[in-house]
């Protein structure tokens, strides 16, 4: 949990995020809230659903309720009470939109998402939280129900049956998107008929999706 100081700047303190492999990493609370914003604008970008940053969205909450009780020691009707107000806002948008922005990929790209977690390899980290894995279970049967009920009920016997991995909604992942190279990278394979490139750090780029998607996944290049 982030600890604030109660000074001026109250995001301070440090934060413990998981690591890579379920280890713990100490970071300062102003780190923390810069992965959140990355991961956000990634999630935004992406055509696809991304690994889920749960351990941010929970260390900022944690974060924002330590704010809001400092920012009762502060007198009010301060200028730095007003900034204070304002930060906390700022990262309640960028929670909910990027809670908000998973949640509308899941039930665009149900189907897909849980094929994808079926298919997992033990070894690979889950694109989802394990409230986001209950809620796509949930969001497909209860889709499927309707369907039952709406239309299927009505229909001849030998069509009341509904395989969902049939005309699947599947994200583009084709799709051009804007990016900023965080570390460099040599010999990029971006189109199978061209020669691999080289991408420096700070360079951006716009390029196809599913060239990028590993360096997107190892946090080399950032969306923009």
């Amino acid at each position: 949990m982030a600890h604030s100081n109660g000074d001026e700047n109250l995001l301070s303190g440090e934060a413990t995020v998981g690591g890579d492999s379920d280890e713990e990493i100490e970071v300062t609370a102003a780190e923390v809230l810069a992965r959140l914003e990355e991961a956000w604008i990634n999630e935004k970008f992406a055509p696809e659903l991304l690994e889920s940053k749960a351990d941010l969205v929970e260390c900022m909450l944690d974060q924002i309720k330590e704010m809001a009780r400092n920012l009762k020691n502060v007198k009010q009707g301060d200028v730095v009470a007003s900034l204070h107000k304002l930060e906390i806002d700022r990262i309640r948008y960028i929670l909910s939109s990027y809670t908000r922005t998973r949640i509308e990929k899941i039930e665009k790209h149900v189907v897909h998402v849980l094929e994808q977690e079926a298919e997992r390899d033990e070894n690979e980290n889950s694109r989802l939280s394990p409230e986001e894995l209950q809620y796509s279970k949930d969001y497909a049967d209860s889709m499927e129900s309707l369907m039952k009920s709406l239309a299927l009920q009505h229909m001849p016997t030998n069509m009341q049956s509904i395989d969902r991995k049939k005309a699947v909604p599947r994200p583009n992942i084709d799709k051009y998107v804007f990016l900023k190279v965080l570390e460099n990278q040599e010999q990029v394979m971006i189109d199978p008929e061209e020669d691999p490139i080289d991408m420096e750090t700070g360079a951006q780029h716009i390029m196809r999706y599913s060239a990028i998607a590993p360096l997107l996944s190892n946090g080399s290049v950032a969306l923009l």
